[in-house]
């Protein structure tokens, strides 16, 4: 009886340990099979997630995951290099993401020119046999350059050159060759990124800078018989700066500025408001010399009436100097109101 019970038991256990296939829930759970995704409509029990929360959550997580499985084993399958794949099918919820889809990397030059010339990629070995040094050495690395080294300890010169140095032109050799790999490589990034970049050109201190290029060819342009009338513009072609439009193209006419109706209207009406404005201006001092050099004119006149001998002359007669001399009509009670007297008025 005692082995009947153990075997019981056992068998009680190992049902608590592997839990059937089969999960009933009150709502059923929607599934999302392109996502792997189940999501769970029932409500939580509160008497059991008080008593144990971790056993709780862990069995609920199970019964889920269960569900999950059962519906990518209804799924078509097929074998991919011995293995059973199941084909899933277009999800269903729309999940935000936080980036853009990864793209596929661009293929280099190389790359391509081995694609369409069927060129296969051959794996090196880590490591190569020297005969010289008898030993292996490294294929590629910092390793490398040092068995170089120990093989290469004496170089012949050709000719007998007693001023070359064949040491320094293969360390030159080198850096050029990793320099020349270094710029395809930031081709390759900037070809990748869409990024614009000249065919061939050369940027150094003895190159000129774009300012003076974009000066060089605007004088260019200049310089023809049209003074650049009839040159056509680059796209996106920039103006030389620090050079007048005068002495650069003396044939060129400024354009008129653009002004707005509302704007000439309010100049308009400033101009008009500042002449009907303006008050005269009134010179005393000259008004006072102009007030002076009339009363002497006309003191000047009264005097000549007597002559030198104190006699007086007929009316329509000459003086000793045989001037005829009339006495000034007066203005006989007519008086121009409209001219304005200056000056002091006379008693």
């Amino acid at each position: 009886m005692d082995i009947v019970q153990e075997v019981l038991e056992k068998q009680q256990a190992d049902r608590q340990k592997y839990k059937p296939i089969t999960v009933e829930k009150q709502l059923e759970p929607t599934i999302d099979l392109g996502h792997l995704m189940v999501t769970d409509p029932n409500y939580f029990d509160d008497e059991q997630m008080r008593a144990d929360r971790e056993q709780y959550v862990l069995d609920l997580t199970r019964d889920n995951v269960q569900l999950l499985i059962n519906s990518v084993w209804e799924l078509p399958t097929e074998r991919v290099n011995e293995s059973i794949v199941a084909k899933l099918p277009a999800p269903k919820a729309v999940l935000p993401r936080a980036r853009k889809l990864p793209v596929p990397k661009p293929l280099t030059k190389w790359e391509e020119f081995a694609k369409l010339k069927g060129i296969k990629k051959r794996v090196r070995e880590k490591k190569v046999y020297d005969s010289v040094l008898e030993k292996w050495v490294p294929t590629y690395g910092y390793q490398r350059h040092k068995a170089e080294k120990e093989r290469d300890w004496v170089l012949e010169v050709p000719q007998n050159d007693p001023n070359r140095d064949m040491f320094k032109e293969k360390r030159d050799l080198r850096i050029e060759r990793v320099a020349k790999n270094e710029v395809a490589r930031m081709r390759n990034i900037a070809r990748a990124k869409k990024v614009a970049l000249p065919r061939t050109g050369f940027v150094g201190p003895d190159s000129a800078s774009a300012k003076q290029l974009v000066t060089a060819s605007n004088i260019a342009k200049a310089s023809t018989a049209s003074v650049g009338v009839f040159q056509e513009s680059l796209p996106n072609e920039k103006k030389a700066r620090g050079i007048g439009v005068k002495e650069l193209m003396p044939g060129e006419k400024r354009k008129k500025k653009s002004v707005s109706l509302a704007a000439e209207k309010r100049r308009n009406i400033e101009i008009v408001t500042k002449v009907l404005n303006k008050k005269p201006k009134i010179d005393m001092d000259r008004a006072i010399s102009l007030q002076k050099a009339e009363a002497r004119a006309e003191r000047e006149a009264g005097d000549g009436d007597d002559g030198d001998d104190g006699r007086k002359k007929k009316k329509g007669g000459k003086n000793s100097k045989g001037f005829s001399r009339k006495k000034p009509k007066g203005g006989q009670g007519k008086r121009n109101h409209s001219k304005r007297s200056v000056g002091r008025k006379r008693r």
